[in-house]
């Protein structure tokens, strides 16, 4: 035997910056290397803020609010009687940039509601995660609580506590439903 490198159950110990690089790679390329893994833990760190994840979850909410209105855009002229009537002496083009302003107009409003829930839900489940230190199921149905209670605070506090039922009961469903988180290597349903 030679060195006490045959151990089978030895760990190597590199010092900093002298680790085996990845194959296809030479000592010229270390420093590039190093500095991507400096950047990648980075972002990382900041995909993991809360303020990222409210922003990132306020931007899909607006975009999927934005093109659920797009979609029903389309049935709103449906009846060309009507269309007929509050149309009448326009040209096309006209015609055209009244539809187009309309339904930006929509977009615009059902983007921004979509993007607040968003926002709102993303936000205190981030919060509340980082308080609790757990992933769960807990934390969904709490920010759910939490956010639906203040979507609905302006009906009164009867409305907000229902409102605030609601947006639980809808959490814990998408939750059970499309989350499969595992605890001790076991899924929830199972």
């Amino acid at each position: 035997m030679s060195s006490g490198s045959n151990y089978p159950c030895a760990v190597p110990i590199y010092a900093p910056g002298k680790e085996p690089l990845p194959p296809g790679f030479t000592e010229e390329d270390r420093d590039a290397l190093q500095q991507t893994k400096k950047w990648e833990g980075f972002a990382g760190m900041a995909m993991e803020s809360c303020a990222v994840k409210t922003v990132l979850a306020a931007g899909a909410g607006f975009g999927i609010g934005a093109f659920f209105s797009l979609m029903s855009a389309s049935f709103a002229y449906e009846d060309p009687l009507l269309r007929q009537q509050t149309q009448a002496g326009m040209k096309a083009t006209q015609k055209a940039s009244q539809v187009f302003k309309e339904m930006g107009r929509g977009m615009w409003t059902s983007g921004k509601g979509f993007g607040k829930v968003g926002a709102l839900f993303a936000g205190i489940e981030c919060v509340i995660e980082s308080y609790r230190a757990k992933n769960d199921i807990y934390n969904s149905v709490a920010s759910g609580f939490v956010a639906g209670g203040i979507l609905a605070r302006n009906s009164g506090p009867k409305a907000a506590v229902g409102g605030g039922l609601a947006f639980a009961a809808f959490s814990a469903a998408i939750d059970l439903l499309f989350i499969r988180r595992t605890e001790y290597g076991q899924n929830y349903l199972d």
